[in-house]
C-alpha cells in the first residue's frame, strides 16, 4: 500500500474511534439522566406514601397506638425529604442520602398497623379511613415500581461504566457511580390480597 492509502485508512479509523467514543459518552450521559429522573420519581412517590400514611393515621380509623406509630414514621420520612431538599440537591451524587432506614421503618410500621382485622374494620366502615387506606395502598405500589425502575437504571449505568473503553477514556467524567436504593417496601400482605 502506498502512503495516501495508509493515510485514508488511518483517518477512517480515527473517525470511527471518535464516533464510537462520542456515541458512548452520549449514551452514558442519557443513562445518568435516566437515573436522576428515576431517583426524583422515587422520592416523589415516597413523599406521597408518607402523606397518605399521615392521612390514614389522622383519619380516626386506627387505634391511637397504631395511629401514633404510623404518624411518627411518616413524619420522619417527610422530614428527611425536606431536610435533604433544603440542605443539598436531592440528586447530588445520585444516591439516596441514607433515607433507606427511615423508609424501611415506615414500611414496617404499615405492616404492623394494618393487620387483616384492622383492614376488615376500615373497609366495613366506609369512612374517611377507607379513602386514606386506598391512597396508602396505591402509593405503596407506586413506590415499589419507582424503586425497581431506579434500580434497573442504576444497573444499566454500572454495566456500561464497567466497559474498558469507558474507563480508559473516562467517558463518565467526574460523575459519581450511582447506587441502587435498597429498603423494605413490601406492602402488608393483607393489602395485596
Amino acid at each position: 500500500m502506498d502512503s495516501p492509502t495508509w493515510l485514508v485508512v488511518a483517518v477512517a479509523v480515527l473517525i470511527g474511534a471518535a464516533w464510537y467514543l462520542s456515541y458512548g459518552a452520549a449514551r452514558l450521559d442519557r443513562l445518568h439522566s435516566r437515573v436522576e429522573g428515576a431517583l426524583s420519581a422515587l422520592d416523589a412517590q415516597l413523599v406521597r406514601r408518607a402523606e397518605a400514611t399521615l392521612e390514614l393515621a389522622n383519619s380516626g380509623a386506627l387505634d391511637p397506638a397504631s395511629a401514633l406509630m404510623l404518624a411518627a414514621a411518616a413524619s420522619e420520612s417527610i422530614e428527611a425529604h425536606n431536610e435533604r431538599a433544603v440542605e443539598h440537591d436531592l440528586l447530588e451524587g445520585q444516591h439516596f442520602a441514607g433515607r433507606e432506614v427511615l423508609e424501611s421503618d415506615l414500611s414496617l410500621a404499615l405492616q404492623a398497623a394494618l393487620s387483616q382485622p384492622v383492614l376488615d374494620q376500615i373497609r366495613a366502615e366506609h369512612g374517611p379511613g377507607l379513602a386514606a387506606l386506598e391512597r396508602v395502598e396505591a402509593a405503596g405500589v407506586r413506590v415499589q415500581l419507582a424503586r425497581r425502575f431506579h434500580n434497573d437504571a442504576v444497573k444499566d449505568v454500572q454495566r456500561v461504566r464497567r466497559k474498558r473503553a469507558v474507563r480508559l477514556f473516562r467517558l463518565a467524567g467526574h460523575a459519581d457511580l450511582p447506587r441502587t436504593v435498597e429498603f423494605e417496601d413490601e406492602l402488608p400482605s393483607s393489602l395485596r390480597d
